[in-house]
């Protein structure tokens, strides 16, 4: 397939897509289905590793179980013969010019003690999808949580149920994973109390009515650090907080357990204040938009518009907006997304309703 907008260059496909998680993939798939030979950049060792994480799924179409949805879309991308895919890179910055997209990467990870080695040539093509997703907040990137130095606190999804069972669980913001958390696990016999702030209320209705649920909304919550005393059972793993990340791998080590106990000094909505304790902590903090750097437009929030986007850069799935973050949706915007850049490329309307509606 040719653009009939692009000479000169060298094109290492009809399109780049990066981001291999549902939206990215979906692009690709898309892509293939209309002629567009694709690149897919995906910084994780697999396709989709974070949907190998959610154990219960219950709005898409098809499938109930992250893993089994992630193994059938690797199977679809595997299939297209016009999609190439690129593991181990991350995109570290894109630039668009007036004929063609430049991405540059770099090895996600290194192999040794020293620092990464220089990555490929950029890749070049007439546009890029760009599905980089989100990554989990911590507790210094909200504003509503103060103290805990040295005091770990995992995201709530590395939660080992085993060692949750009889104890009282302190959970730091009520994102939608405590919800598939306890979908997941309705046996699990535990008592979770979630401190967040008044704007997390509407994501905490799907768990209102679950018994095993405190909520307490807060205007601030201060983490009382650790007594000198305090230790860590043995086996627990202690790591320094790294930067937001797209994708959360899933490794061989065991589950995180979170084993010292905590305490948090609350100011709740209402202008009281209270203790609360836990026997584990966990942060569902949501998530942040990570975008590569270069030629995104990102708005106020981090998020990066399809609108704001320069004519051959197509954002898809998270990173589009805080709002409409579910898998169903990504893999409709990347697939979306796919189409934009293939009418662009024959001179048509890349937005529903600007003309032309003959597929």
């Amino acid at each position: 397939m040719t653009d009939t907008a692009t000479t000169g260059a060298t094109m290492d496909a009809d399109l780049i897509v990066i981001g291999g998680g549902p939206a990215g993939c979906a692009a690709a798939v898309m892509a293939a289905g209309v002629g567009m030979r694709s690149v897919l950049v995906e910084s994780e060792d697999a396709l989709c590793r974070v949907l190998e994480r959610i154990p219960v799924v219950g709005n898409v179409l098809g499938f109930s179980a992250g893993p089994a949805l992630a193994a059938a879309i690797r199977a679809d991308v595997a299939d297209r013969d016009l999609c190439r895919v690129e593991l181990g890179l991350r995109v570290v910055r894109i630039d668009a010019h007036e004929d063609r997209v430049e991405v540059t990467t770099e090895p996600a990870k290194s192999t040794g003690s020293g620092p990464l080695p220089p990555g490929p040539a950029p890749l070049t093509a007439p546009y890029a999808v760009v599905a980089t997703g989100v990554g989990p907040l911590r507790p210094q990137d909200v504003g509503w949580i103060e103290g805990g130095r040295g005091l770990e606190a995992p995201p709530l999804w590395e939660a080992d149920p085993a060692a949750l069972a009889g104890r009282t669980v302190l959970v730091l913001g009520a994102d939608r994973p405590l919800g598939t958390y306890l979908r997941a696990h309705p046996g699990l016999e535990s008592r979770f109390v979630v401190a967040c702030p008044p704007g997390d209320a509407y994501k905490a209705e799907e768990i209102a009515d679950d018994p095993r649920v405190e909520l307490v909304p807060v205007r601030r919550l201060t983490l009382v650090p650790p007594s000198s005393g305090a230790t860590t059972s043995p086996g627990t793993p202690v790591a320094a907080q790294a930067p937001i990340a797209a994708q959360a791998p899933v490794t061989a080590r065991a589950p995180v357990t979170a084993r010292a106990p905590v305490t948090a000094e609350v100011l709740t909505v209402e202008g009281d204040r209270r203790t609360l304790t836990g026997d584990r902590v966990f942060r569902n903090l949501g998530s942040g938009p990570v975008a590569p750097g270069g030629g995104l437009f990102a708005d106020a929030s981090g998020y990066c518009p399809p609108s704001r986007q320069h004519p051959r850069v197509f954002t898809a799935g998270d990173l589009r907006s805080a709002r409409f973050q579910r898998i169903a949706t990504a893999m409709g915007s990347g697939s979306e997304a796919a189409l934009g850049a293939y009418y662009a490329s024959r001179g048509l309307p890349t937005r529903i309703g600007a003309g032309g509606d003959d597929g």
